[in-house]
């Protein structure tokens, strides 16, 4: 049994998010799928992340353990040929350890989240960014992010079917910078809770608006209530950048 990683990129729109779902497609469904057509195994894939419906990713790391003998360019190959036409790529695909996990094994995670920060409608960007017409303040948001970072009870930003045990979390990263007509937020973590990044963006954006203080930003947190929460942002503007592994 050999134990493979795989980069995974793909465009979240047409899925109910990464992990199998009852009720629709998802992306883990369609790599086992593929897996199994190459391999002809039942092959279960792990990964660093779980995204809902509509988040997309440039680099999820997952893994998945084949008997059957592969190198791994082969495996990356014959993967992306039957993952077609899912917009779906494995990217890069390597042998590791047998105790390496592609969720227990990493220890960071970061995001971006893109704002198309324009009137006119989205062509090119469409379910790939979250459209606000109103001039943002992106400064104003970077400062009121700032008192985000560092480890904090959470449970004003996170989804009220959150499974994490704790709302405890520390964020390393929570920075906002503007390219144009695009603002970008990055953030980053060893792990998030459900909803977290999304709730925080959408908190930012009342601020970049005009409609939040600055400092409101603070009150929400210290708050531990989601009912303090101003705006959830939607999921299409969400990206899954990057997984950290102690050797990386």
């Amino acid at each position: 049994m050999t134990r493979f990683a795989l980069t995974l990129e793909f465009d979240g729109t047409p899925f109910m998010g990464l992990q199998r779902q009852p009720h629709g497609p998802s992306v883990q469904q369609a790599v086992e799928e593929a897996a199994g057509r190459v391999t002809g195994e039942a092959v279960t894939l792990h990964s660093a992340g779980r995204t809902d419906t509509g988040v997309h990713a440039l680099a999820m790391r997952s893994h998945c353990d084949i008997e059957k003998p592969f190198e791994g360019f082969r495996l990356m190959e014959a993967l992306n040929h039957h993952l077609r036409p899912d917009p779906i790529a494995v990217t890069a695909c390597e042998v590791v350890p047998q105790d390496w996990h592609a969720r227990f094994s990493c220890i960071g995670r970061s995001y971006v989240y893109r704002i198309a920060n324009r009137r006119a409608p989205l062509a090119l960007e469409r379910n790939r960014a979250w459209q606000i017409p109103q001039e943002l303040d992106h400064e104003a948001m970077h400062r009121a992010a700032q008192a985000l970072v560092g480890h904090h009870d959470f449970t004003t930003f996170r989804s009220v079917n959150c499974q994490s045990q704790s709302a405890n979390k520390t964020l390393d990263r929570l920075d906002v910078e503007r390219e144009g007509g695009m603002v970008r937020i990055h953030a980053a973590a060893r792990s998030f809770l459900h909803h977290q990044v999304r709730s925080m963006v959408g908190c930012l954006a009342l601020v970049g608006m005009g409609r939040w203080r600055e400092d409101q930003m603070a009150e929400a947190l210290a708050a531990k209530d989601r009912a303090a929460l101003g705006l959830n942002a939607p999921p299409h503007g969400l990206y899954f950048v990057a997984a950290t592994y102690p050797n990386d």
